[in-house]
């Protein structure tokens, strides 16, 4: 893709704008100084990545769109609505921790939610800490799981719903 020379487009972590690295998924956000329409760090919601190399052009290479940043409708889980900007700026509160990922899923009849986590330690620390922030920021329990780094998939969402209903 080949961008104006007045437009910068950036991939980045959803949630914390954190530049992605290249190969690795991350929603897209354009700035644009047009005197008429500016926008600045504007987030398309879409999902994308930067590839190694450059076209034949001599531009960087983007992946074409892979999907949305996040649901339209966030999964709520009881009261709380689960926005998903909220997770990776806390995970930035506890070093060493990669990919992040908030799953809500069904356990009989309630909904349960379970941050996954990166992390090269299995530190038993670590797991009570996030858990004190997830309940921070939702007000509501939740396990977590400490993951191999590179075990979540790169695919840019901070919120997976898993739920399953009988119906």
């Amino acid at each position: 893709m080949i961008v104006d020379e007045g437009v910068i487009v950036e991939i980045v972590r959803p949630g914390t704008g954190d530049p992605v690295p290249a190969g690795e998924v991350g929603e897209v956000v354009v700035t644009t100084f047009n005197r008429d329409y500016p926008m600045i760090r504007f987030g398309t919601g879409d999902l994308s990545a930067v590839l190694p190399g450059l076209s034949r052009a001599g531009a960087p290479t983007c992946a074409s769109r892979a999907g949305s940043a996040a649901p339209t409708r966030p999964p709520r889980s009881r009261a709380c609505s689960c926005i998903p900007s909220r997770w990776p700026k806390s995970a930035k509160r506890h070093a060493g921790l990669g990919r992040v990922r908030l799953v809500v899923a069904r356990q009989g009849e309630q909904d349960a939610m379970t941050l996954r986590a990166e992390s090269a330690s299995a530190d038993a620390g670590l797991k009570a800490k996030l858990a004190e922030t997830l309940q921070a920021v939702t007000k509501l329990k939740g396990e977590v799981e400490l993951v191999a780094p590179g075990s979540l998939p790169n695919d840019g969402k901070v919120i997976a719903d898993e739920r399953t209903y009988n119906q």
